[in-house]
């Protein structure tokens, strides 16, 4: 790779041949399933600490054609960010961890805390904010702030040219569409400045625990019918799982969440918005905003420090789908689903994860940002399934593709909506560098619905070669 910048892109430039290559591209590969002697490797990886050093990159890129995969936690469920079947480069933003804060300006510059200002975003520590803001960035705030990338400013961005780009420069077509609309498709995004909101200095968080024989079908069909009406600094998440119980295997649904206040707040609204859980204060714990994160990441007691670790403290085999629920499914529907998810807990147990919408996220227009699921949606759904020993992947494959055919009935349709960070190859993906955009509309729709017209006039205005190409990045 030649450029005017060689001498200092030298020292952060690893091929295979380098003592630390494979140290480098498996750090941040957080699924087992791309991890494995077929797995295709990078040329090189490029380990930039400046924007010229990427800049570099691209144009070098270009013109020796290599594809570019842009990493930075490394969190695309089906290993878009680092593995590609044609000669590729990985631009890894592991160095980009800079945050600049502007307390008056209430604004951070984010590359990659403060006691009350927080902001929208998810709830996974080591998540790069490259990936998760350009697909929208779901989290605990959503309900009163809306998602990550409806509170960003202004972004750092690196087009096709190599040309280093601001929100007035880059025009508002293509701001637009980096927010929500994955940013791999269009270029390299270095930096976000985003827009922080106000935290109460204590906020109370549980975690509620109810069995079949808890009453947990009509608690959950309850969840359904009211989460997303309640107040917007309530957000409770649901999470459903086979467990073992005192006689045998069962389900279990797990009440999480984190409200924007105190247990004294929190007890007589929960009282008039969901007495049948039946919350008390024993089930409530009063924290900071920021030590809640820690929370609801599994990682109670430990220190602040945790939170910039870059890779994940336990790895396994993944399969993530998704979808959005707009009709409260019966308690009939629910104790079938039961059945069927006790049935599969024999092979790889699936797990669903259900996030209420409602609020904030219902006053905003679906065109406001390539993000359309708002008004009309009561949740959405995140299908795990997950497992440890490699042999296991056919099998474990299958059996979240019959979870996800299962639940056909109960979910959105027309198009059957999805979630573009839980990235799902099942869905469709761009067999060639010129598919069409009727045949990339498969899964485009059900991540965009009808912004993936918008979102196919920008790439087609800067990025007409479609030199930033994936499986499922927008088409020309």
């Amino acid at each position: 790779m030649n450029s005017d910048t060689s001498s200092s892109i030298s020292s952060i430039v690893y091929s295979p041949t380098n003592s630390s290559y494979t140290s480098i591209l498996e750090f941040s590969i957080q699924n087992f399933r791309f991890i494995s002697s077929t797995t295709p490797k990078p040329q090189f990886i490029i380990t930039p600490t400046q924007e010229s050093h990427i800049q570099a990159a691209v144009i070098c890129s270009k013109k020796h054609n290599y594809l570019i995969r842009v990493r930075s936690g490394g969190h695309d469920y089906e290993g878009l960010s680092y593995i590609s079947y044609r000669p590729f480069i990985i631009i890894d933003l592991f160095n980009f961890q800079e945050i600049n804060v502007d307390i008056k300006d209430n604004t951070a510059w984010v590359r990659l805390v403060l006691p009350t200002h927080g902001f929208a975003a998810g709830v996974c520590p080591p998540m790069g904010v490259g990936g998760h803001i350009g697909g929208g960035g779901i989290g605990f705030l959503m309900r009163k702030y809306g998602l990550a990338a409806d509170n960003i400013v202004d972004a750092c961005f690196i087009d096709v040219n190599g040309k280093l780009l601001n929100r007035k420069s880059m025009g508002e077509d293509l701001f637009w569409a980096i927010r929500g609309g994955g940013g791999a498709s269009f270029g390299v995004i270095v930096a976000w400045k985003i827009q922080l909101v106000p935290v109460p200095a204590i906020v109370t968080v549980f975690n509620v625990q109810r069995t079949l024989e808890q009453g947990a079908t009509n608690l959950f069909y309850k969840w359904q019918n009211s989460a997303h009406k309640f107040h917007e600094n309530l957000l409770i998440r649901t999470i459903i799982q086979a467990v073992n119980g005192e006689n045998g295997r069962t389900i279990q649904v797990v009440f999480q969440s984190v409200f924007q206040g105190t247990v004294k707040e929190l007890l007589p609204l929960m009282q008039k918005s969901f007495p049948e859980l039946g919350l008390e204060a024993k089930d409530c714990t009063e924290m900071s905003w920021i030590n809640s994160t820690l929370n609801v990441a599994g990682l109670s007691g430990q220190p602040l420090e945790v939170l910039l670790r870059r890779s994940q403290q336990s790895k396994n085999y993944f399969k993530n789908k998704s979808d959005f629920v707009k009709n409260a499914i019966t308690p009939t529907e629910l104790k079938s689903l039961w059945k069927f998810m006790l049935e599969e807990a024999d092979n790889s147990s699936p797990v669903l994860i259900n996030e209420p919408l409602g609020g904030k996220m219902a006053k905003i227009s679906e065109s406001a940002i390539p993000f359309p699921h708002r008004a009309g949606n009561l949740y959405n759904i995140q299908y795990v399934v997950t497992w440890l020993d490699g042999s296991a992947t056919a099998r474990s494959l299958e059996t979240s593709r019959r979870l996800y055919e299962y639940m056909t009935p109960y979910v959105s349709k027309s198009p059957r909506a999805a979630y573009v960070n839980y990235k799902d190859l099942d869905l469709g993906m761009n067999k060639d560098m010129n598919t069409s955009f009727k045949e990339a509309s498969v899964w485009g729709e059900k991540y965009f619905k009808a912004n993936f017209v918008r979102l196919s006039y920008v790439k087609k205005k800067v990025d007409p070669e479609n030199f930033f190409w994936n499986e499922q990045s927008i088409p020309t």
